[in-house]
């Protein structure tokens, strides 16, 4: 996959992030409903799905930043949402025998698709500081 398509990819995962972090802080049952089913309508359920929501906010407008800045800000950006993504597969396999059946593979396939796709983007960032334009001539 070429470098622009996966620096696309990046740019589309941060925006998702963004997108399901603030759905979360303002409708939590809507992305808690697929983990833990009519559970997330109690009030502690939503707190946490909020919670969850402002940590994806946030890696999403960071991963955003980083991107624009530099390859090397991006990598550590990209491969820290892919960790969050980790965990998220991991607390899904703890609990997979108690979620929603019609949904619980969906769930794992969408954490572990973002966690692979996380890592993949960050591995192709170089990681080296890039060029100043003015020293390029």
């Amino acid at each position: 996959m070429s470098t622009k398509r996966l620096e696309l990819l990046a740019r589309l995962i941060a925006w998702g992030r963004i997108a399901i972090g603030l759905t979360a802080l303002a409708t939590p049952v809507v992305v808690a409903a697929p983990w833990v089913g009519d559970e997330a309508r109690r009030p502690a359920v939503r707190l946490f799905a909020r919670t969850l929501g402002g940590r994806d906010l946030a890696l999403g407008c960071g991963t955003l930043r980083a991107l624009g800045r530099s390859d090397q800000e991006a990598r550590a950006w990209v491969a820290l949402a892919g960790v969050a993504d980790v965990g998220d597969t991991l607390a899904t396999l703890v609990a997979f025998a108690h979620l929603p059946k019609h949904i619980r593979w969906v769930v794992l396939g969408l954490t572990l698709g973002a966690s692979a796709a996380s890592f993949r983007v960050a591995a192709s960032l170089d990681g080296a500081p890039d060029p100043d334009p003015a020293d390029v001539a």
